[in-house]
């Protein structure tokens, strides 16, 4: 009987460290294989697009293009690309974010090799992979109402520890019309200060430092 050809995975981390020990992990493995490693996203797009590997394992956060963006690009490119995103970040925003990218899998770095490779197979044999604490996120987010993109702007300004009035001439409005926007954000974000939104808003990955 023929061997099943390995599951051919591209890496994509920016950080060597993580990168040599995924290499490690799988090539340990009887039925997968590292085809290639990518250091930022557009790298990994590039890559993806040469060589087709079986899975992309995806970190979120990287230089020139970041997972989501790559994420974004590959599945346009080839529609049935299975990426895995592999990932520090646990907001239920980077989660929903990634998903709706294409992703079909969403694992957190602090997994264990146990519960990486079985999420490595499924995925790669075109399965979703929610485990069940970045299930619980997603359900979580439900809960909360979504900022508009205007909303957003004012947020990511105000975690820059600018003003009112700042904010106003950054995003030409009024400073009234801050205030309005500033308002909403809190209620949405259920917090009482503007100390708080930002906070919340980095926990949930609404914004990134």
């Amino acid at each position: 009987m023929k061997k099943a050809s390995p599951i051919r995975i591209l890496i994509a981390d920016d950080h060597y460290i993580v990168r040599m020990g995924l290499m490690a992990m799988i090539n340990s493995e009887s039925d997968m294989e590292v085809v290639a490693e990518a250091t930022d996203g557009a790298q990994a797009v590039a890559l993806f697009a040469k060589l087709n590997p079986d899975l992309a394992l995806m970190d979120s956060r990287m230089p020139v293009k970041n997972g989501i963006e790559a994420t974004v690009e590959i599945r346009k490119r080839n529609h049935t690309a299975r990426i895995l995103m592999l990932t520090a970040l646990d907001g239920d925003e980077d989660i929903h974010k990634a998903l709706e990218a294409g992703a079909a899998g969403y694992v957190l770095k602090d997994s264990t090799e146990e519960k990486l490779m079985p999420a490595i197979r499924a995925v790669a044999a075109g399965q979703r992979w929610i485990p069940e604490e970045v299930a619980s996120r997603l359900t979580s987010r439900r809960s909360f109402e979504e900022l508009t993109p205007r909303e957003l702007e004012v947020l990511h300004e105000l975690a820059k520890g600018m003003a009112n009035k700042q904010i106003a001439d950054v995003l030409h409005i009024t400073e009234n019309t801050t205030k309005w926007y500033l308002k909403n954000i809190l209620a949405k974000l259920r917090v009482a200060d503007r100390a708080e939104a930002v906070a919340v808003a980095v926990q949930r990955g609404i914004i990134h430092f």
